[in-house]
């Protein structure tokens, strides 16, 4: 707040510098002198009077405010002691405003993982929002319902999980919907087989179905629709096939590496890396054979050849979900 005390000791010592100059001649270095000292005393008085209407933004450190309003008042006449004040009344006035910020800061709502856009899903974290016991069912039902768009490697797992729920209504579900899937492949099964049961002894069509036929036993593999002695029974049919594609085509490199795969399934690791080979020198990209060698040199235990396939697989940028695996293998 203002200090008028020494506000009116100010205009009294600046009225006095002019009076006393007035009266002992205004050529004289007394009258000077007397002027000097009385201004350089009002303008100090002046400072001190006006400090507390400064913004506290503008008073630190109050002796340097202090000697910047002294100065301005001391070094002109007159104008400089009433264009102090000026200032101090325009300041008061036009006080600052704050700017409005650029960005409003909104308050975070509460999260809660059952909330989900009705009829959209993702199958990321998914098996968790199937076994939490405290969403709602419905909810829950919602959710395996919107598996059936997904690809049936992503799907089969989480419907499998699913059999050991305690709810009876998401256990029957997830029962339809998996046998739907393994009725879905078993049918096409007998389609191709009819097809091969018809087809000449020798000709492109009966290559073809056994092909395909190589192709669906593996699927009900890959898409974890069989267990136990059925999954051992469609791997050995899918090798049955596959061994009647490499007899008529041995530069077939894709059917290599199925063979590959079938035999990896089978605990045949020697023959499986022979096959994994044999589809690399048919001109497979490495990207495709070397993470099922890898693997193969991991179960042996070799770890020293599992990170020297790691780090040529390091060398190829397109493999985005290998590359977490591959930065483990290849640091240090």
């Amino acid at each position: 707040m203002l200090n008028i005390k020494l506000g009116l000791a100010a205009l009294g010592l600046e009225v006095g510098a002019w009076s006393g100059a007035w009266l002992l001649s205004e050529r004289s270095d007394t009258a000077l002198a007397s002027y000097l000292l009385l201004h350089a005393a009002a303008s100090l008085l002046l400072s001190l009077a006006l400090l507390p209407l400064l913004p506290s933004r503008l008073s630190r450190p109050r002796w340097a405010s202090v000697l910047l309003m002294a100065c301005c008042s001391y070094a002109v006449p007159v104008a400089g002691f009433l264009g102090v004040l000026l200032a101090f009344v325009i300041l008061r006035v036009h006080r600052h405003r704050p700017r409005p910020e650029d960005f409003d800061a909104v308050q975070l709502p509460e999260f809660d993982q059952h909330q989900r856009r009705q009829g959209q899903f993702r199958h990321v974290g998914l098996q968790s929002f199937l076994a939490n016991d405290r969403v709602p069912v419905q909810e829950r039902l919602r959710a395996m319902a919107a598996l059936q768009f997904t690809p049936g490697r992503m799907a089969s797992p989480l419907l499998r999980s699913a059999l050991g729920d305690a709810s009876d209504d998401l256990r029957l579900l997830a029962y339809g919907m998996l046998d739907n899937l393994e009725k879905r492949v078993n049918r096409a099964i007998d389609d191709e087989l009819e097809l091969l049961d018809t087809a000449p002894a020798h000709g492109d069509q009966r290559l073809r179905s056994a092909q395909r036929l190589s192709d669906l036993y593996w699927e009900l593999v890959y898409q974890e629709l069989v267990q136990g002695d059925l999954r051992t029974h469609a791997i050995e049919e899918s090798l049955r096939y596959c061994h009647q594609v490499l007899a008529q085509q041995p530069a077939n490199a894709a059917m290599h590496l199925r063979h590959g795969r079938l035999l990896h399934a089978l605990g045949r690791a020697d023959e499986a890396e022979q096959a994994y080979d044999r589809a690399r020198a048919l001109g497979m990209p490495a990207t495709r054979g070397l993470p099922y060698l890898a693997q193969l040199a991991f179960e042996r235990r070799d770890h020293a050849q599992a990170r020297a396939l790691m780090r040529e697989l390091g060398t190829w940028g397109a493999l985005p979900r290998l590359r977490p695996v591959i930065d483990y293998w290849t640091q240090s």
